[in-house]
């Protein structure tokens, strides 16, 4: 029997503004077994990132969660102190944040932040971090005779390289990758998707996927949710999601991505924009922009529906 190694259940992260209160993560329900990659997906604005944020519990002012359970490995994440989190932030559960220019310090060497990362976790002498630091580059294939480069100094490929080293430097349980390849061009961002599908292999980690591209997140995920205005409207296995999906905003950004092979095709694109969160619909969030709307749409929100045991929907036509 698989292992869990995340569920999340009837999660609510609000932002208390001056205009209102966003409801940015809605009664969400997820979970993952140990070796998995999840993938998000959703628009901007969806909430995606928040939920990853909600996992470290790092959601900024004036956001917190409200309610709702975060089980990591059987412990809740939301009962958890501030000094409980940081010994699990970086050595069970690390980040890979989407620009890497912002995340990494300019004036430290490359090799200082692997060092002290280290350091600052394990009882170890800055030799023996070091030797670390050229094995964990070496892994994301970067030159050893680069540990002592700025990061000005590296392209953003090779960054973004430096970032996943960094949040393997503990042999993390858990990586949660927010949008990672989104500044990248499509070479380097299916080198660095490779890269990851890889390290998950050898390091036997967790990955959560968050993209607003599911092509992006079809490459490595064994379990997609799609989320909307907030809520995770389905939530299956990959093969599900893109041979058997059934809510209509899936089948809207599986309509959306371009095939190359077909010169005419027509582009596709989801009419409409998401809701305020600060006053989302009544009814169904998304029945403003679905082609398949009715009445009882817009009045009454759909329940989550299992399908299948491990497939779930929000949608009024599987009721």
């Amino acid at each position: 029997m698989e292992e869990r190694l995340l569920e999340i259940r009837n999660l609510k992260v609000y932002y208390f503004a001056r205009s209102g209160v966003v409801r940015a993560v809605d009664n969400v329900d997820l979970f993952m077994n140990k070796g998995e990659t999840l993938g998000v997906v959703g628009e901007s604005g969806s909430g995606k990132s928040t939920l990853g944020l909600s996992i470290l519990k790092l959601v900024p002012p004036p956001g917190r969660i409200v309610d709702g359970k975060i089980l990591f490995d059987g412990i809740d994440i939301t009962k958890l102190s501030e000094e409980e989190m940081v010994k699990i932030r970086g050595k069970r559960i690390s980040t890979v944040f989407q620009d890497p220019m912002t995340s990494l310090n300019p004036l430290m060497k490359i090799g200082d932040h692997l060092i002290e990362t280290i350091m600052v976790h394990e009882d170890v002498t800055r030799e023996e971090a070091k030797e670390r630091a050229l094995s964990l580059l070496d892994a994301v294939g970067i030159l050893p005779d680069r540990i002592n480069d700025y990061p000005h100094q590296f392209s953003g490929g090779m960054r973004q390289r430096v970032m996943i080293a960094l949040a393997l430097a503990l042999n993390p349980d858990l990586v949660i990758a927010d949008e990672p390849t989104t500044a990248l061009d499509v070479i380097i961002q299916a080198q660095i998707l490779e890269l990851m599908k890889r390290l998950k292999k050898r390091y036997n980690m967790g990955i959560i996927l968050i993209s607003h591209d599911i092509s992006v997140v079809s490459e490595i995920a064994d379990r997609i949710a799609l989320m909307y205005a907030g809520q995770v409207v389905e939530f299956a296995d990959a093969i599900s999601i893109f041979e058997k999906h059934l809510h209509p905003y899936t089948e809207a950004l599986l309509r959306a991505i371009p095939n190359i092979e077909l010169a005419d095709q027509e582009l596709v694109y989801i009419p409409g924009s998401p809701p305020d969160l600060t006053n989302p619909p009544k009814g169904c969030r998304f029945y403003p922009r679905c082609p398949y709307a009715m009445d009882i749409c817009k009045r009454k929100e759909p329940p989550a529906i299992k399908v299948k045991p491990e497939h779930m929907v929000k949608c009024f036509k599987y009721q």
